[in-house]
């Protein structure tokens, strides 16, 4: 059975792994690299609009460096990094010239998609060189990052680039063939071909991944978990099956669209976001924005959490210290305080909006 969201989607997320872009010892193999962007540019000369997310940036860089494995400390990694960036896309633009196919580069931050202005110029980006016939290949920005605002790895920047751009379908590559039940190795084993319900599975993915990647399966399936609850459909393979993979074929492991299409900032809001700060509210509060849909209104706040600017990520925090939300603070924690302190917040706020608009707060 072909899989129709690829054979028949018009854009496609295709994830390649710095496992499936490196020789043994470590290093970027160009010869790999080249043979995944034919199946790619066949994909892109069939009219199909096509992202391509891709590490391999630090691993590109160990050889120049003369580095026998991957650095461990962050200033190590981001100069690496921006050695590397340079080495793995002219890497690609000369191997997607050959196929006649020009390539952008674009370099993404936590920061640059939680931003309104920032986030609606990488979608416009996006847009623009797919009109262009631009093949977009993206990463994510090691040289300014910290560990503190980092998506950690390329297989959830993925998913949510492929929301970002509507993708129809999400291809992770792998080092495997699939999602097993326990890591290949381990005697008994076996692959899962089709995943209903991610919450339902019963899988070993303690193990992490190679030495040059900075993710596992355990971000795999996180990254699947994002694309299928925002109905995207994801096929998780290894890099010798992209072929088959991008016609529609069974192989690797298939998760099935779960949920429907977000508003595109309220999923990078639930899954890339650092909130930097709380709002505490009373059971009312709970029940009219988890029951009735509503807004976050000041006459259920109870207390403030953090320093926070308006528009800033957030969260919602019920009685028991359970988060049930996260939105975009519709005022400074400030004004909060201030309006806690004088005993009204809500006549401090006045008709100044609510404290999270419902269009701006998603539930967790």
């Amino acid at each position: 059975m072909t899989r129709s969201e690829i054979v028949d989607g018009k854009r496609i997320v295709v994830k390649i792994g710095s496992s499936s872009l490196t020789t043994p010892d470590g290093h970027l193999d160009e010869q790999r690299l080249a043979a995944l962007v034919e199946h790619i540019a066949r994909l892109h000369a069939e009219g199909k609009k096509v992202v391509l997310v891709t590490s391999g940036a630090i691993a590109a860089a160990l050889r120049p460096l003369g580095l026998r494995r991957r650095p461990r400390d962050l200033e190590t990694q981001q100069a690496a990094a921006a050695v590397g960036q340079c080495l793995l896309v002219q890497a690609y633009a000369d191997a997607f010239s050959r196929h006649g196919i020009t390539v952008a580069q674009l370099l993404l931050t936590v920061e640059d998609v939680l931003s309104p202005t920032t986030y609606r110029n990488a979608l416009n980006t996006c847009s623009r060189l797919f009109r262009l016939g631009v093949v977009p290949i993206v990463n994510e920005n090691d040289t300014t990052a910290t560990h503190e605002m980092r998506f950690g790895d390329n297989d959830r920047l993925a998913a949510l680039i492929a929301h970002l751009v509507r993708a129809d379908a999400l291809v992770l590559l792998s080092d495997v063939e699939g999602l097993y039940t326990a890591h290949p190795s381990t005697p008994g084993a076996r692959m899962i071909e089709r995943v209903e319900d991610i919450h339902a599975l019963d899988v070993d993915t303690s193990r992490i991944g190679s030495r040059v990647g900075t993710g596992g399966m355990r971000t795999k399936l996180q990254a699947a978990e994002i694309a299928t609850s925002a109905g995207i459909g994801v096929a998780l393979t290894s890099a010798d099956n992209l072929g088959p993979a991008l016609r529609g074929e069974d192989v690797g492991t298939w998760f099935t669209p779960s949920g429907k299409r977000r508003p595109r900032r309220l999923l990078w809001l639930a899954h890339a976001a650092r909130p930097r700060g709380r709002v505490h509210v009373d059971a009312g509060a709970v029940r009219a924005i988890t029951q009735r849909h509503a807004s976050l209104l000041p006459v259920g706040v109870t207390h403030v959490e953090g320093a926070f600017a308006e528009g800033d990520p957030i969260e919602v925090v019920g009685p028991g210290d359970v988060v049930v939300a996260r939105g975009f603070a519709g005022h400074d924690s400030h004004e909060l305080r201030l309006g806690l302190a004088n005993g009204d917040l809500e006549d401090a706020l006045g008709m100044h909006g609510p404290v999270v608009h419902r269009d701006l707060l998603i539930l967790l």
